[in-house]
């Protein structure tokens, strides 16, 4: 297929679409009226045409009846309006009577109607013009004259003004459905011209703008609702964006911190010892500097853990939670002994070590806090299981119960040395929890200290549905 052209045709093709439709239509409109038209000046012309031979074949009637009984002279007198031409025609094509309009003439054609065709319509030409005529045998005999009636073909003749008439009628419809076409794609299109320009002025500082929406329930109004739930979307992504980036933030400033911390103490330790290496008791020594070690140690490895938990999802297979947690606390060497209130048998889809870190923090939270008791509770309520652990210690304010689930949050008490965490402890808990599209809140001990409650689906996250990714 040669497609040379095309790229010349593609030079006028509209740029708009309003353009393209207004052109569409009105090559379509084209198409159809142009025939229409045609087909209608045909029609009018054949029915003019067939009411001037019908006049002049009755006129030739009425000469022929009254030639037959004699009641013709020289001079005929039309009966017919319009008919001025009449002859009476001898076979010897001598004329023996006429019309007014026809004296002095020869015979208006020279045509002869046969016996088995006595009725002839004719249109001769000469160079003075045209004629419309019907030619008719007087009477049956080979000797009959013929009577000739008609009249001149005008130039400009109804034919004509049905021609021109149609012609222009054409022309104004293909112009008025242009023109339609043009204002209803620009009124249509208007929303959407609209959509645009408002979009346009979109930027990332200003994301609150939404477009207009059409009445209705239209492409363009459907459009106009998919823009704004776009803008929507982007939106709360561009602030969870910066909510995540200035978590981060805190994050990297908090772990700096709490890096730089046990560091500092540390190097004044191994300084004081290098300056006054007489006065430093080695032993004492080793002993802080370890202690500073394993905070260090510990630390990193809580922000290993935490971005593994964040970054990855849990190898889950079928645990049994009763099982899991009684291995726990017999391994545990605790201050206080726990006290277990376990329905047996309660089983789900989980990673058992993460499981296992999860109760190892709270567990690790509740002895820290308690002064006497510590409870881990669990049973199973409908699809999911709950697992609590609860202690009779100072507990947790109202306030501070979603702080507490933040990166290297700590009470004021747990900031020593000695029984402080790394403040990482819960935050992975609640990790772990969202990771197995779980919760993990705090809430009042029925003991007087803080409880946590521990509640996840017992066949783990559906299929189609990932795990809610980690905060911060």
């Amino acid at each position: 297929m040669n497609v040379s052209g095309l790229p010349f045709l593609r030079r006028f093709r509209p740029q708009s679409i309003r353009g393209r439709v207004t052109v569409l239509v009105t090559g379509l409109a084209i198409l159809l009226l142009i025939p229409a038209g045609i087909l209608g000046a045909a029609l009018a012309r054949q029915a003019f045409s067939a009411a001037v031979w019908l006049n002049a074949r009755q006129e030739a009637s009425l000469t022929a009846a009254a030639w037959r009984m004699g009641r013709l002279r020289n001079v005929i007198t039309p009966h017919v309006a319009g008919v001025d031409l009449v002859q009476v025609v001898a076979p010897n094509r001598r004329v023996l009577a006429s019309s007014p309009a026809a004296q002095g003439l020869p015979p208006l054609s020279s045509s002869w109607p046969s016996e088995q065709d006595p009725l002839q319509d004719l249109q001769p030409c000469t160079a003075d013009g045209c004629m419309r005529l019907s030619a008719l045998r007087v009477m049956p005999g080979p000797d009959s004259p013929v009577v000739y009636a008609g009249h001149p073909v005008d130039r400009f003749t109804p034919v004509a003004i049905f021609d021109l008439l149609f012609t222009v009628e054409v022309a104004v419809l293909v112009l008025l459905t242009a023109w339609a076409t043009w204002k209803v794609a620009g009124r249509i299109l208007r929303p959407v011209e609209t959509i645009r320009s408002d979009l346009a002025a979109v930027n990332v500082n200003n994301l609150d703008t939404r477009v207009p929406v059409p009445i209705g329930d239209d492409e363009i109004a459907r459009l106009a609702r998919t823009v704004n739930s776009t803008l929507a979307r982007i939106e709360e992504a561009k602030l969870t964006t910066e909510r995540a980036l200035r978590r981060q933030r805190e994050f990297a400033a908090d772990a700096s911190h709490e890096l730089r911390t046990p560091l500092a103490g540390l190097r004044a330790q191994l300084e004081e010892a290098q300056l006054h290496p007489d006065e430093t008791d080695l032993r004492v020594l080793l002993k802080d500097a370890l202690l500073d070690v394993g905070r260090l140690e510990s630390i990193i490895e809580d922000l290993l853990l935490l971005a593994k938990v964040g970054a990855t999802a849990p190898d889950r297979k079928p645990v049994d939670v009763s099982a899991l947690v009684r291995d726990e606390v017999t391994r545990r060497t605790d201050r206080i002994p726990v006290h277990l209130h376990l329905a047996d048998g309660v089983r789900m889809h989980a990673a058992p070590r993460d499981l296992a870190r999860l109760l190892t923090n709270l567990l690790d939270n509740a002895q820290r806090h308690a002064r006497s008791l510590v409870e881990i509770g669990l049973r199973r309520d409908a699809g999911f299981i709950e697992l609590w652990v609860s202690d009779d210690g100072p507990g947790v304010p109202a306030g501070e119960r979603e702080r507490i689930f933040e990166r290297f949050a700590r009470s004021d008490p747990a900031r020593s040395r000695g029984r402080g965490g790394t403040g990482l402890g819960l935050a992975i808990a609640r990790d772990i929890a969202r990771a197995h599209c779980g919760t993990l809140v705090a809430t009042d001990s029925p003991y007087g200290g803080a409880m946590f409650m521990l509640r996840l689906p017992v066949s783990g996250c559906p299929p189609t549905t990932p795990a809610p990714a980690a905060e911060g």
